[in-house]
């Protein structure tokens, strides 16, 4: 039961350590209390529906079900669920997709404890939480031409290490349209080459590595 006065909130991370830290930061506040942890995104859906806490504090790389993923499903079915992302990923696309989905609020993992607690309390009230930092990164975004989801496409081929032939037989095109779709891709970047490419579309969060079980987030 909801004890008067208090913020209720879900944290869901999938390392260990991490979470026992947030749960701890969260319990010295008075007017604060962690009512269920997750380690998953599935988990915390399903935390969630079952608790339905004032706020969720969320990372975003998790295994079964991503962060983005999961803000979208719960904004889904709990239109009026307050949710606060807190990520080591300061790239403006996850950035953005995490906000677009229906975050309220978005926090880097290397904010101090005096800065997370008003953060909480600002989106669990209702509020916008958007740092200068994170601010800037979306801010950023507008000023740079976005990519196509068939450029996507091919990133992530690159990310694997694909040559031209072999991306064309993947996505069912000619090498030439791979060339193309290329030449387009280092534009946008603002580029040299496919590893700079690669390197520059991961940091902004445009692709993701393939994840391992456990990995960091």
């Amino acid at each position: 039961m909801k004890k008067p006065g208090k913020i209720r909130i879900l944290i869901a991370d999938d390392h260990y350590i991490v979470r026992m830290g947030l749960v701890a930061l969260v319990n010295t506040e008075a007017d604060m209390e962690v009512v269920a942890e997750a380690a998953d995104g599935i988990e915390a859906l399903d935390l969630f529906a079952r608790h339905h806490p004032d706020l969720l504090l969320l990372d975003l790389r998790m295994p079964g079900k991503n962060g983005i993923q999961t803000i979208a499903d719960i904004r889904d079915k709990f239109p009026e669920a307050r949710i606060l992302v807190l990520s080591a990923f300061d790239g403006d696309e996850d950035i953005h997709r995490a906000l677009h989905a229906g975050a309220q609020g978005y926090v880097l993992k290397n904010t101090t404890g005096d800065k997370l607690v008003p953060a909480l309390r600002t989106v669990a009230a209702g509020q916008t939480w958007i740092p200068k930092e994170v601010a800037h990164q979306l801010a950023s975004r507008k000023m740079r031409e976005q990519l196509t989801s068939r450029e996507v496409e091919v990133l992530n081929e690159l990310a694997k290490g694909s040559a031209n032939k072999e991306i064309a037989e993947t996505l069912n095109i000619s090498e030439h349209t791979v060339k193309d779709h290329l030449k387009n891709i280092l534009g946008k970047l603002q580029v040299a080459d496919r590893t700079e490419a690669v390197t520059t579309a991961i940091q902004r969060g445009i692709i993701h590595l393939e994840s391992r079980p456990k990995a960091h987030s």
